[in-house]
Parts: C-alpha cells; structure tokens; sequence
C-alpha cells in the first residue's frame, strides 16, 4: 500500500504543530462536530461509537485510518495523535465486541488494548455514517482514486460506463492506481470491456448478485467476498455463457482512498489539531 505516514490535504492545511491541542478540545468534542457536519442523521443503532479510551481525553493529533491495527496505532502514536477515527473495527468483530476474546484470555487483543491504555488513545469507528452520505464518502474517494470520475453514470455513483478496453488491462490499471498487488481476476483476461460497477468493501454477496445480475455490468470489482459465494457465482455465470467478471482488490486498498477523503473532509471544520491519514497496510504479498 501506501508509505508509512501518509499525510493528507487536510494535514497540510491545519494550523498548529503537533501536540499544540486548544484546551477544552476533547475526543467527545470532535465526534460531536462530525455528528453536526456529516449531513445525515445520526443513528441510535450504529457501529459508529467509542471502542477504547477516555473521550474525555484532550486531543493533540487526530489519525484517520482505515483499519485501526496495532501496526496503525504504533504508527499513529509515535506521530503524536492520540485520537484515533477506524473505518473497520478495532477488535475483529463489526461490533467490536471482545466480550468472548476476554473471557478467552486472548494475548493479541490483550496487546493491542494494552498499548491503547499505554499511550492514552482514544479509539473511535466511523463507518455508518460516511457511508450513508449522498454521495458515499467512501465512494467519493475511491472513484477520484481510480480516475474514474469522468465514467460514472447519472443513476448511480457505482456505476461506470468507460472506453472499451481488455479485462487484463482494467485490472492491471487498478491494481497501479490503488497499489494492491494481491488483486486476484475472475474471468478471461483477453474478454473486451467497458461496463464496470464498483462495489468497495465488504458489501455481501445479495449486493454482488443483483449487479451481477445487471446487463449493464460486465465486470464487479470488490474489496473481498465469501469465495463460496461471490466468486464461485461469477465462475458459474462464466461457465454458463454469460459475459461477466469479478476483480477482488482487497478489503483495505478497497477503501483506503475513501478514509482519506474524510481526512480532507474532517480538516475542513477541526482545525486546532492537525488531521493526518495513517495509512493501515495490505498484509497481503504474493511470493517471488
């Protein structure tokens, strides 16, 4: 993926230096400014909420990741952030519940939640709500990410329309652009295509199948699929003579680009501390 610290726009147009947090400035105070700025209800029911830490807690530095792993957290701690904003969970579950893994004694969760308390971090997820903006946050950075911005179609901000090219070709360009090189193809590479529905994430095979189902999509390109059911649909659709194909980025290249425009969004109404994208890294490789 992408280098170490990767800073985005809104780091480069904060105001103070690292650790310069304005009294009064706590974790609560930010979630409370995203909650009056995100432009859609905040709901009762919703993954976005404190994972660890005090929200009480004075903020220095905001890191805004995609996935909050322990390799982020180190990375965001030795940047001075102490507030941390995760697309994806913290604790290996969407609800982030650690009940069972507490229960189990377990050493990685107990590592990672010692270094939270070490550091003094605050952890908070934000997923729902940049989700279910008009248009997708996350949808917004992927597409400018991709260069797609110019195939997108009227009816929807997942859907493309763009210049007849090989399915070989498609892939290897997103595969550059979002510098995931673990892509994996469904699919004849040499099969000529221009139609193209986008899918980041994890959004579950009944949301892979009815764009499969689509004349106008020709080839699905996700972050990750149960392969029993995604995949092998695809591969069963190939085999029964239909023209379609699936490329499977990876679930954090997949977004990444989205969590880096709510660092450039978040910038633009918190601006006592600088916002900095920590970058979560695909543990993904391929072998020589």
């Amino acid at each position: 993926m992408r280098p170490l610290v990767w800073l985005s726009f809104a780091a480069l147009v904060s105001l103070p230096t690292a650790g310069t947090a304005q009294p009064g400035l706590t974790a609560r105070d930010v979630v409370e400014r995203i909650k009056q700025n995100i432009g859609v209800p905040w709901a009762e029911q919703t993954v976005d909420t404190f994972k660890d830490g005090d929200p009480a807690t004075p903020v220095t530095r905001i890191a805004v990741t995609m996935m909050a792993t322990l390799d982020v957290l180190q990375r965001a701690a030795a940047a001075g952030a102490n507030l941390v904003l995760t697309h994806e969970p913290t604790f290996y579950d969407h609800q982030d519940r650690i009940d069972l893994l507490e229960r189990e004694s377990d050493a990685v969760t107990a590592a990672k939640r010692a270094f939270i308390r070490e550091k003094g971090l605050v952890v908070v997820r934000m997923h729902d709500h940049w989700h279910r903006r008009k248009p997708d946050g996350i949808a917004i950075g992927m597409i400018r990410a991709l260069g797609w911005e110019q195939y997108r179609r009227p009816e929807s901000e997942l859907l493309f329309t763009m210049p007849t090219t090989t399915l070989n070709d498609l892939a290897a360009r997103i595969r550059e652009r979002l510098r995931a090189p673990t892509l994996r193809v469904v699919g004849d590479p040499r099969l000529a295509v221009s139609k193209v529905a986008l899918a980041p994430g994890f959004a579950g095979f009944p949301a892979h199948r009815q764009a499969l189902r689509r004349d106008d999509v020709e080839v699905l390109v996700i972050g990750e699929a149960h392969e029993w059911e995604t995949v092998e649909y695809v591969a069963d659709a190939i085999a029964a003579g239909r023209k379609k194909a699936l490329v499977v980025i990876g679930h954090i290249p997949s977004e990444q680009a989205g969590m880096e425009e709510f660092a450039r969004w978040l910038g633009t109404f918190v601006k006592e501390v600088p916002v900095t994208l920590v970058a979560a890294s695909d543990p993904f490789w391929s072998p020589k």
